[in-house]
């Protein structure tokens, strides 16, 4: 049985997963809409060089790419919280404002792009996934 505070620690595990499916949903009715309209052929995207020289929006391409740095920081921070019996008000705090942050570098990187405004909200949720590992860090140390 979960106690509450583990599901509330895992929970925002979810909402980062549902926004890279939403992210990667993006990410292919973008590419096949260039792809139909530019009348690409697939053969000719068989490897990221290919692609790269090829396609024009590649935007949700990079954001999906970017989902699957520092959040693994995240979700592997989350599941060590939860073992070690650490699902505070902290920790969930810190793991809705990662979310918030990515949800925030996503719509950013999707729309007008931004790098300085993109790069300030990454910073921040960068931020908060290593605050996540200090309160695995202090768990730890507690435990010892």
């Amino acid at each position: 049985m979960i106690d509450a505070g583990t599901r509330a620690l895992l929970a925002p595990a979810v909402a980062q997963a549902a926004l890279t499916l939403a992210v990667w949903v993006a990410l292919y009715v973008a590419r096949l809409g260039e792809m139909r309209r530019r009348r690409i052929d697939p053969q000719s995207l068989a490897t990221s060089r290919q692609s790269a020289g090829a396609l024009d929006d590649v935007a949700a391409a990079d954001n999906f790419r970017n989902l699957f740095e520092v959040p693994v920081l995240f979700f592997a921070a989350l599941p060590a919280l939860a073992l070690l019996g650490a699902a505070s008000p902290a920790a969930v705090g810190l793991a809705w404002a990662f979310v918030a942050l990515r949800a925030l570098h996503s719509l950013i990187h999707l729309t007008y792009n931004r790098v300085v405004h993109r790069f300030v909200v990454y910073v921040l949720g960068t931020l908060c996934a290593f605050a996540l590992w200090g309160l695995v860090a202090l768990a730890l140390v507690e435990a010892a």
